[in-house]
Formats: C-alpha cells, structure tokens, sequence
C-alpha cells in the first residue's frame, strides 16, 4: 500500500507497516513538524488565563444571541431577571 503526501493510515496494521517504511527509509518522511513547538509560558499566567476565558466570554455570548430566538431570548432574560431580584432579597 502506498500512502500519498504522508497521510498516515487509520487501520493499524496498515500503520504499523507505513511506520516500518518510513523508519527504514523505504518511503520518505512525511512533512511536517517532527516535534512539537514548544510553547514557553507567559510569566503572569492567572493575568493570562483570565484574558484568554474573558475572549471566549465575549465571542460566546454574541454567537449565542445570533442563534437564539426571539421567544428563547426573552425566556433568558426573565430567568436572569428573577435570579437578580431573589439573590438581593436574602
């Protein structure tokens, strides 16, 4: 069997015989990063980790909004509503 571009076969024996190939050099190595880029972390990661859930948040809220109904986002808001209004009469 002959594996184009590199594309690594899903059966496993057919990779085990595409990983002999290509580690005996019988068909060139795919292309590619061979290793993984390490990433260095920032040096302030809560600051990071909370930008990064703030980003998600904001595109989140919007994309639900877009996909939501008129009656779903009414139904929404009333919920929120009345969560504010019985968290602040305890």
């Amino acid at each position: 069997m002959t594996v184009g571009k590199g594309k690594r076969p899903r059966d496993p024996n057919q990779l085990a015989k595409w990983t002999v190939e290509v580690s005996t050099g019988q068909i060139p190595t795919p292309e590619g990063p061979a290793t993984p880029q390490i990433v260095t972390p920032p040096t302030n990661l809560s600051e990071y980790m909370a930008a990064i859930g703030r980003k998600g948040g904001q595109i989140g809220g919007k994309r639900r909004l877009k996909t939501m109904t008129k009656e779903q986002r009414k139904r929404v808001a009333v919920k929120a509503a009345r969560a504010r209004w019985k968290k602040n009469q305890k």
